[in-house]
């Protein structure tokens, strides 16, 4: 089976090496393995969240409740985050992804059981950033592993199944730690979960006991050299990253794409509420329908680009029609109305989510995978993270909660902009 060359940034093209998808039978373990894995980080991720309302949480800590301190531990996590997905993702191009992905769940059990002890807001403090720094590398190991595993045809669809791990995680997540608190105290929270990582821990050897990227790469790189078509030393393809307009252009768009995600989980409630005069209290059923929708959008995404392999149209279609929804929103009335526009804009955003990492992995190098994830997911997690800040502040200046979703609408639009260039030829 032979593979279409990928053009560079420059005149000379390079042939991509063979994946081990084309060579071996799909092994849909993989994903499935990773998407445990996301589900873990993510209920490490926000399990503190449902602390700060615990008085023997804030005691323990040596606070009573003040909003800032508290929202720090969250903010300090998402910082050291994006840091690490940025300039420690390149460590997963060395080392073989999945011993990485292995001694990182490590590093997350014994900082959750560290939690657990905890017995001062700095030592508290310390222990979110380390790991913020530890989870940084994931979703750029994932996208790498899921890369070298499967051929292009069938990576958006094992690109969704373990991206489901983030709202799955999120869903799971705030239920089972308020479960924890209430009938075992907060402490038990953290040694809960480091006690849930040592199973999933297992799952992931079992389910990645057939990827070994590196050695693979390697043979199959060489096998392709040619005096024309020499392969490139992964320095020399960091260099030919860095330089690739294309990257740069889906990483604009993934910022807008993680700014309407973010902006939607952000404000969505209190839109509904204080925008439009919905009681979500008398119709709470009502609000779950647009993250349903998001999830179905998803599934139905990564099948229907997979059979055409279209991934920038996919993306640029998701964006535009989750702000066409967007705009909906703002003209309509009605409990019923909304939400259905609500909805149909998140179907849309869903859509385009397993599609942007098959992009990436059309446009970028695979010896580079870490790098390039790292950068992009950094990037657009950093950015993302600002959008509910800049939302309230917009809304506090104006008194307008539409003014809000509008700045999301103008950004979605902008994002799809940006990738224009790519439509025709990815």
């Amino acid at each position: 089976m032979t593979t279409q060359p990928i053009e560079t940034t420059h005149s000379q093209a390079y042939v991509p090496p063979v994946l081990a998808g084309d060579e071996m039978p799909v092994r849909w373990s993989i994903p499935l393995a990773l998407f445990a894995c996301v589900v873990l980080a993510f209920f490490d991720k926000i399990s503190i969240a449902a602390l700060f309302s615990d008085t023997e949480f804030q005691n323990a800590l040596g606070l009573s409740f003040d909003p800032t301190l508290l929202g720090l531990l969250m903010t300090a996590f998402l910082l050291s985050y994006g840091i690490s997905s940025m300039f420690l993702s390149s460590i997963g191009d060395y080392i073989e992804p999945k011993k990485l992905l292995i001694w990182m769940m490590c590093v997350w059990c014994m900082l959750m059981v560290c939690m657990g002890f905890a017995n001062s807001y700095r030592t508290m403090m310390m222990l979110r950033i380390m790991l913020g720094i530890a989870e940084g590398p994931l979703f750029s190991l994932a996208f790498a592993i899921v890369r070298h595993s499967f051929p292009q045809r069938l990576q958006a669809r094992a690109t969704m199944l373990w991206l489901l791990g983030t709202p799955i995680g999120a869903a799971l997540g705030f239920p089972v730690t308020l479960f924890i608190l209430h009938h075992f105290g907060w402490r038990w929270t953290f040694f809960a979960m480091a006690a849930l990582t040592i199973p999933v821990i297992f799952i992931v050897i079992y389910g990645l006991r057939h990827v070994n990227v590196t050695p693979k790469l390697k043979a199959a790189q060489l096998a392709k050299s040619t005096p024309e078509n020499p392969v490139l030393s992964r320095k020399q393809e960091r260099q030919e990253l860095y330089k690739s307009w294309q990257f740069w252009l889906i990483c604009i768009f993934n910022i807008a794409f993680l700014t309407y995600l973010w902006g939607i989980n952000g404000w969505l409630p209190s839109y509904l509420i204080k925008g439009k005069g919905i009681h979500l209290e008398q119709v709470g059923y009502l609000s779950s329908l647009p993250f349903i929708a998001m999830l179905l959008g998803e599934g139905i995404g990564a099948y229907v680009s997979d059979r055409l392999d279209r991934r920038a149209m996919s993306c640029f279609i998701s964006l535009l029609g989750a702000s066409a929804g967007l705009v909906l929103v703002l003209y309509i009335e009605g409990t019923y109305q909304v939400i259905a526009a609500m909805a149909f804009s998140t179907f849309m955003w869903g859509i385009g989510a397993p599609n942007v990492f098959a992009l990436l992995a059309k446009v970028t190098s695979a010896r580079v995978s870490a790098t390039a994830g790292g950068i992009f997911n950094g990037l657009g997690n950093f950015a993302g993270a600002l959008a509910p800040v800049v939302m309230g502040m917009l809304i506090a200046a104006s008194g307008n909660m539409d003014v809000g979703l509008l700045f999301l609408v103008i950004v979605a639009v902008t994002g799809c902009v940006v990738l224009l260039p790519l439509v025709k030829r990815y």
